[in-house]
């Protein structure tokens, strides 16, 4: 099973470049989709309706604002959001139940210049952590996957130094995310490849793609006893029509 995840900074530009066709070539078990910027109503029956796919929304209240989306070949037992009010307003969480795992599809918060929303983000953080505390408790396996808007550590950013008071590399941020590995959580992609330096966004500005001057800060994690069902793992930079590129797992 191959489950990718992709922020597409607006499925309705995503499908007009290639989204579609994209998705049936690459013809993934399941997709992740991030900052969709739109309610269901707004969706073309096309984008609605992909081949086997079933689609799976959470809007944002605000229009052209955040949002989150799930389109799969393998019928979910349940589909459901966080359940906390004020994240849910902003469709930041969806979260399909399967068989042999629970995956919670998120579009964390951006903390903004000079951490305007840093104190939204981390009660966001941890209350996924808690979410997912909940679960492992109850044997539960779980698959985190998303734009988690921050870069871990150094090997994450191209520009560290520069970027030390800059949203995605704060301080508290890089913390919440030692802070949620060491509560027994695996960076997949970290995990398969300790010294790999690959990104998943770039800014549009200054060439920032071109010139591979990027950010990872996108990605899958898992409870540490479903690591061993990890076959493989990549992250798309080849892949274009956002400032993110997919990436995906394959599980056995």
């Amino acid at each position: 099973m191959k489950i990718y995840s992709w922020n597409v900074n607006g499925i309705r530009a995503a499908e007009r470049k290639g989204f579609i066709e994209w998705l049936q070539k690459e013809n993934p078990d399941i997709i992740c989709i991030q900052e969709t910027k739109a309610q269901e109503e707004q969706l073309s029956d096309k984008l609605l309706n992909i081949g086997e796919y079933k689609s799976y929304f959470m809007s944002a209240e605000k229009k052209g604002y955040s949002g989150v989306a799930i389109y799969t070949k393998i019928k979910p037992n349940n589909i459901y959001n966080l359940g906390i009010e004020e994240f849910d307003n902003e469709g930041r969480v969806i979260i399909a139940e399967f068989n042999n795992f629970i995956l919670l599809n998120a579009y964390f918060p951006n903390s903004q210049e000079k951490g305007k929303r840093i104190d939204y983000k981390i009660a966001f953080c941890d209350a996924i952590l808690d979410y997912a505390n909940n679960l492992v408790k109850k044997g539960k396996n779980i698959l985190i996957c998303g734009d988690y808007n921050i870069a871990h550590k150094e090997i994450d950013l191209a520009r560290p130094k520069q970027n030390e008071e800059n949203p995605g590399y704060l301080p508290a941020e890089r913390e919440w995310m030692t802070k949620y590995l060491s509560n027994g959580y695996i960076d997949i992609f970290r995990h398969f490849y300790p010294n790999t330096i690959k990104y998943s966004w770039w800014s549009y500005r200054a060439r920032a793609r071109e010139n591979n001057v990027g950010w990872r800060i996108d990605y899958f994690t898992c409870n540490k006893d479903f690591i061993n069902n990890i076959k493989s793992t990549d992250i798309l930079t080849e892949i274009e029509g956002s400032d993110h590129c997919p990436l995906f797992i394959e599980i056995i």
